[in-house]
C-alpha cells in the first residue's frame, strides 16, 4: 500500500521508531516556532539545557500575543526575547508585524517539511503541505537543542472533499462542519489529512483556516496536499522556489474517511461556550449582537478582509454594534490598503487593531457584561475574551460582518446582496524589514519580571495528599491558567502567575492548595484541551500538585504534565470518578517501582480505605522522564 502525504513527510524525516499508530517516532525538525506568551519560559528552558546554538535549519521567535503595554512587563519580555533569540541563532518577528501563524504561512512555509511550535494553532502551516504540530514550550526548547521531536504516531484520517463552496459558505464553515461531526475531542491521536477533488477549489489561505481550527478537534495536526493552488500562493509571495508538489499515493487507504460535499456546506456558527457547539446560523438568527470582530489567527486572509470591506461598502453598519478589525499580518493590512479595503473599514467606523492575537486571548477588546459577541476567532471558552460569563460566538468573517450590519445574528445569505467577487492578488506587498536575523551577540536584557526557572528535581516514590479540587469534562488550559491582560504578562514569573491557577472555576483553589501543601486534581474527559501553554502544568507543580487523575487527557497537556514531573493517571474504570470528592485523602505508593515495571498504579483513598486502579498510559521514554523529575532534567542528562 502507498503512503499518505503525512506519512511521506514523516518517513523522510524519521530518526527513530516505526510509523505504526500509537508507537513513538522521532523526527528531524526543519522549523521551530515560538510566540511571546510561551517563548520566555521556553528560552529559559533552552538556556538551562546549555546548547550554544539552535540545531534546526530555521527557528523564529514571534512577538504577537502580549502586546498591550500597560506597564513595563511586556516590553521587558520583548527585549529579553529579542536578545536571547539573537544569541542562540533564531530569527525574531517584531511586535506589530503580525501573528506567528499568518507570517509563517506567508514567508516561511515549505511543503514536505516539519515544524513544531509552542502554540496549539501551529497546524495553520498544514495548509501549505507541512507537518506542523503544536506542543509545549519545553518540547520546543528540547527540539531547538537537539534538532529532533518525539511524538506518538497518529492514525491518518482522510477528510474527503467533493464539490465546491457556494457563495457565503466559507472554509471556516468547513472546519465548523468537521467540529459539528466529531466535536472537540474527535481528532485525538489523529492527523486530519484533506484529499479529494474539492481540495483544488480551496486556496492556501482557506486551507490554512481549516488547519488552524483543526486544533480544536484535538487532532495532532491537519494537513493538505501541495498542488497548483499551493504554487499560486507561493508565486504571489515571490517564493516559488520553496514550492514542492506533494500528493498521497493513489492506492493509499486512510484508517477512516470523513466525507464532506462542499456544495452542501451552509453558514455555521459555534455557540458559547465551546468551539464544538456548532449550529446552522439560521438556527440562532435574531440574537442581539453588540460586538462583532473579524481577524485573528484563523480568519485574517486578504480575501476575507476584502469581502468584508465590500459588504460594508454596500450595506450600512449598525452603530449600536461595536465592530473590530484585527489583522493577522502587516502584509495583509498593507495589501488591502493598496486595494482600497482599509478605507472601507475606516469609513464604516471600524476599530482597527495592530496585527496581533490580542483580542483572541483576552488581551483587550473584552465585551460588555451579558452581551453577545460574534467573532471569526478559533475559541470561545467562557471567560477567554476577558469578560466573566461572556457569550462569544464563532463564525466566518462574512457572518460576523452580517451581524455588525444588522445588529443581530443573521445568515449572510439573508442580507439580500450578491457575494462580492474578490480574487486573490497576483502579488502581495512584501516587506520583511520587521523580521530580524540572528546577530549572535551575547548581551541579554533580563527585566525584573523574568524570574529564576522553576522545575522539579525528582519524582516522589510515594505521593500522598488531598483532592484539592474535582473538575468536570473538557476543562481547558484557559480554565486551568487563564489568559488576558492581567495574567499573560506574568508568563515569565511562575510564583506570580501561580496565584491564578483555576481562578475562573474556583477562586479559593490557590489558597486551599497552599494550606494543604498541594495534592491531587481530579478531572473528567479531555482534561487540558486547547492552548499549548505549559504554564497550566508548571504553575500547579509550583503549588505542589503531584498528580492529576482524569477520565482522559488532551494530547499537549498530558505531555506537559509528564514534562514537569506530574503523574497523569487515568481511571481504569470511569465509575471510580463518581466516588471521589474534594477533600478525600489519596496515596500512591511505590511510584518508582511501578514506573519501572509498567504496571497499573493503585490509588488508595485513605478517607474510606478503597483502592482505585489507574493507568499511566505513557511511553517508555516518558517513564524515564518522570523518574528523572521532568524533561529538563532528562534531556540535560542525555546531552
Amino acid at each position: 500500500m502507498g503512503l499518505s502525504v503525512s506519512e511521506k513527510i514523516i518517513k523522510s524525516h524519521l530518526v527513530k521508531g516505526k510509523m505504526i499508530p500509537e508507537e513513538e517516532v522521532t523526527v528531524k525538525l526543519d522549523h521551530c516556532l515560538l510566540q511571546d506568551a510561551t517563548g520566555t519560559m521556553a528560552w529559559l528552558e533552552y538556556e538551562a539545557i546549555g546548547v550554544k546554538k539552535v540545531k534546526p535549519k530555521f527557528c523564529i521567535q514571534y512577538i504577537d500575543h502580549n502586546l498591550l503595554q500597560a506597564d513595563s512587563k511586556n516590553m521587558d519580555d520583548h527585549l529579553f526575547l529579542m536578545t536571547i533569540a539573537s544569541k542562540y541563532g533564531a530569527y525574531v518577528s517584531l511586535p506589530g508585524n503580525g501573528i506567528s501563524h499568518h507570517i509563517h504561512k506567508e514567508r516561511f512555509t515549505k511543503p514536505g517539511q516539519i515544524l513544531i511550535g509552542s502554540d496549539s494553532h501551529t497546524p495553520t502551516s498544514g495548509g501549505s503541505g507541512m507537518i506542523a504540530i503544536g506542543t509545549g514550550g519545553l518540547d520546543v526548547a528540547v527540539g531547538m537543542a537537539t534538532g529532533n521531536y518525539t511524538f506518538n504516531m497518529p492514525k491518518i484520517v482522510g477528510v474527503k472533499l467533493t464539490g465546491k463552496l457556494k457563495p457565503w459558505s466559507t472554509a471556516k464553515d468547513v472546519i465548523l462542519e468537521v467540529l459539528r461531526r466529531i466535536d472537540v475531542d474527535g481528532g485525538k491521536g489523529k492527523i486530519l489529512e484533506f484529499f479529494g477533488e474539492g481540495v483544488k477549489t480551496l486556496d492556501v489561505s482557506e486551507r490554512s483556516t481549516i488547519g488552524n481550527m483543526g486544533a480544536e478537534t484535538g487532532a495532532t495536526t491537519t494537513i493538505f496536499p501541495s498542488d497548483a493552488r499551493t504554487k499560486e500562493f507561493f508565486m504571489a509571495e515571490n517564493r516559488v522556489k520553496d514550492f514542492f508538489p506533494l500528493q498521497p499515493d493513489k492506492d493509499y487507504k486512510y484508517s477512516d474517511v470523513i466525507e464532506i460535499d462542499l456544495g452542501k456546506i451552509e453558514p455555521l456558527i459555534a455557540c458559547p461556550p465551546s468551539p464544538g457547539k456548532v449550529k446552522h446560523v439560521r438556527e440562532v438568527a435574531g440574537v442581539e449582537v453588540m460586538q462583532a470582530m473579524i481577524g485573528s489567527s484563523t480568519n485574517s486572509s486578504y480575501h476575507s478582509f476584502m469581502v468584508s470591506a465590500k459588504m460594508l461598502e454596500k450595506l450600512k453598519r449598525n452603530m449600536n454594534t461595536a465592530f473590530h478589525v484585527i489583522p493577522g499580518s502587516r502584509q495583509v493590512l498593507e495589501t488591502i490598503d493598496r486595494d482600497g479595503g482599509l478605507m472601507s473599514f475606516i469609513k464604516a467606523g471600524a476599530r482597527i487593531a495592530e496585527p496581533s492575537c490580542n483580542a483572541c486571548i483576552g488581551m483587550g477588546n473584552a465585551p460588555a457584561t451579558g452581551i453577545a459577541s460574534v467573532r471569526s476567532f478559533p475559541r470561545n471558552w467562557e471567560g477567554r475574551s476577558g469578560t466573566e460569563h461572556d457569550k462569544v460566538y464563532l463564525s466566518s468573517p462574512e457572518t460576523a460582518v452580517a451581524a455588525a450590519i444588522k445588529g443581530e445574528i443573521i445568515d449572510p445569505r439573508d442580507l439580500g446582496m450578491e457575494y462580492p467577487n474578490i480574487k486573490d492578488p497576483k502579488r502581495y506587498i512584501i516587506d520583511d524589514k520587521m523580521i530580524i536575523p540572528p546577530k549572535y551577540g551575547n548581551f541579554l536584557r533580563r527585566g525584573p519580571n523574568i524570574k529564576k526557572l522553576v522545575y522539579k528535581t525528582n519524582t516522589l516514590d510515594a505521593i500522598k495528599g488531598n483532592v484539592v479540587i474535582k473538575l468536570g469534562d473538557n476543562i481547558s488550559t484557559d480554565h486551568i491558567l487563564p489568559a488576558g491582560a492581567e495574567v499573560l504578562p506574568l508568563r515569565s514569573n511562575i510564583p506570580a502567575i501561580s496565584e491564578y491557577v483555576l481562578k475562573p472555576i474556583d477562586k479559593d483553589f490557590v489558597k486551599r492548595c497552599k494550606e494543604l501543601g498541594g495534592g491531587f486534581i481530579i478531572g473528567g474527559d479531555n482534561y487540558g484541551q486547547g492552548s499549548s501553554r505549559e504554564h497550566a502544568a508548571i504553575a500547579p507543580m509550583h503549588l505542589g500538585i503531584k498528580c492529576v487523575i482524569a477520565k482522559s487527557f488532551a494530547r499537549i497537556h498530558k505531555n506537559n504534565l509528564v514534562n514537569f514531573g506530574i503523574l497523569p493517571l487515568e481511571f481504569k474504570n470511569n465509575k471510580e470518578y463518581e466516588k471521589l470528592k474534594q477533600g478525600d485523602i489519596l496515596e500512591v505508593k511505590e511510584v518508582h517501582k511501578k514506573l519501572k515495571s509498567n504496571k497499573e498504579l493503585e490509588v488508595i483513598n485513605k478517607s474510606n480505605g478503597k483502592i482505585i486502579s489507574c493507568l499511566l498510559s505513557i511511553k517508555e521514554r516518558q517513564r524515564h522522564i518522570l523518574l528523572n523529575g521532568g524533561l529538563l532534567n532528562h534531556i540535560k542528562h542525555e546531552i
